[in-house]
């Protein structure tokens, strides 16, 4: 069998980018005001603190200014809760992100419902998950926002194929779920309990890795010609995916690093700089 193409996220997150970029620009020449992005980041955690840093250097090569808000590991719920909502009221402050985890003290929850909808740009709240499952407009979780673009820019069509989600988390399995499901795609979600995982998977079209659990997915459990969305992370720079196995069953999968990584950032500024657009009234 051919070998499956490379989905290179890098390659179109740098498209939707320079869009964004263009966007900003024109923005800023008719109010006279720059998209802020602001982070909330608690405690010192290296990856957390990385990933930080890469969403402030992004945004200000998009033009976009960026706002960080540094609080130590004690904070509590409450304290963080009351930032965030000092920065939902800043008028000056077009988009939030609160980097997670934020620590097993803190109610997560209770803290991303403390950002204001119209600038939930990671798509984390209640109400930006209601907005996308009901089709209006709002703000998409950017992971699963950036995956979807990512079958669009290599024009994969979920209408009527098959989906497997394996993870169902609110930020990530779920919401990516939904979406396909808005696409017309069959979606079926995987999880810790599921029986027989590998069969459940090799009945996918498209295959969506989201579970946190390295080379979880090998080529054995994927149908030939398979598209392979990898949104894991681990250590080792290796996805929930085994690369090596599945590049020779798959028709289209993703690189970690290099694939849906670049989408998810790509994602957070083009909607930062909507949000900025819709409360500017411009």
């Amino acid at each position: 069998m051919t070998q499956a193409r490379l989905m290179d996220g890098t390659a179109v997150a740098r498209r939707i980018v320079e869009e964004a970029a263009q966007r900003a620009a024109d923005l800023t020449a008719r109010t006279g005001v720059t998209p802020c992005l602001a982070t909330v980041l608690v405690g010192e955690d290296p990856a957390s603190v990385t990933y930080v840093r890469m969403k402030q250097n992004r945004s200000r090569k998009a033009g976009i200014a960026s706002r960080h808000v540094a609080l130590p590991a004690a904070t509590t719920t409450a304290e963080l809760v009351g930032r965030l909502r000092e920065l939902s009221a800043d008028p000056a402050v077009h988009g939030i992100l609160l980097q997670h985890p934020v620590g097993e003290h803190i109610d997560e929850r209770a803290a991303f419902e403390a950002i204001a909808p119209e600038k939930d740009v990671d798509g984390v709240t209640f109400a930006s998950f209601a907005t996308m499952s009901f089709g209006l407009p709002g703000f998409v979780s950017c992971t699963p926002g950036g995956m979807l673009r990512l079958l669009d820019a290599y024009d994969v069509d979920p209408a009527g194929k098959r989906a497997v989600v394996v993870g169902r988390s609110a930020i990530l399995g779920k919401p990516a779920g939904m979406l396909l499901l808005a696409r017309d795609a069959t979606v079926t979600y995987c999880h810790s309990r599921t029986r027989d995982l590998s069969a459940v998977v090799r009945e996918a079209d498209i295959v969506v890795a989201a579970v946190g659990r390295p080379r979880l997915i090998g080529g054995r459990d994927l149908k030939p010609g398979a598209v392979v969305l990898d949104a894991g992370y681990n250590e080792g720079n290796v996805g929930d995916v085994d690369f090596d196995t599945a590049v020779e069953q798959a028709s289209l999968i993703t690189p970690v690093p290099g694939g849906v990584g670049p989408m998810t950032i790509a994602v957070l500024l083009e909607q930062t700089v909507t949000a900025a657009t819709r409360q500017l009234g411009a």
